[in-house]
Parts: structure tokens; C-alpha cells; sequence
């Protein structure tokens, strides 16, 4: 299976949500039965990543489990500080 889809678009939104897009790195790793995104942003865009409660990383979260579920795969993504 591959997860490129959702790789892809975790990048896209999380670039559309930050002021620096080009510091945004998203990595890709294998956890049991799954993947792991792991979300960088750049100094300052954390909070607008994370969201009022966690909203926005919420949202996020949920949009690229939708995009991991159109190729059957199981995904999780953390935003790393």
C-alpha cells in the first residue's frame, strides 16, 4: 500500500495554514499495522497548526485519515516541536 496520497495532502494543508511554508517538513515512517506523519512547521507556526483546543490539528487529522482510507491504509499524524 502507499501512502503518498496522504502524505501529500498533510503537506498541502499544513502549508496553507502556516506564514513560513517552506519550513514545513512532514516525514513519513512505519508504526504496526500503519503509518506516522510527522509534522515540523517553522518557528511560531505551531499554534496555527494546532488550532483554538486542538481544533485545526483535529481537522487535520481527520482530512488526511480520509486520504489514507481511499488506499486502505491506516495513518496517524503528530506535530512535532
Amino acid at each position: 500500500m502507499s501512502s503518498e496520497a496522504a502524505q501529500a495532502v498533510c503537506e498541502y494543508v499544513v502549508k496553507q495554514i502556516v506564514d513560513n511554508p517552506d519550513a514545513v517538513s512532514v516525514e513519513l515512517s512505519d508504526r504496526d499495522g500503519g503509518y506516522r506523519l510527522d509534522v515540523t512547521v517553522g518557528d511560531g507556526d505551531m499554534g496555527r497548526v494546532i488550532g483554538k483546543r486542538g481544533r485545526v490539528a483535529s481537522a487535520i487529522r481527520t482530512v488526511v485519515r480520509a486520504a489514507g482510507h481511499e488506499d486502505d491504509i491506516s495513518i496517524d499524524v503528530e506535530f512535532v516541536d
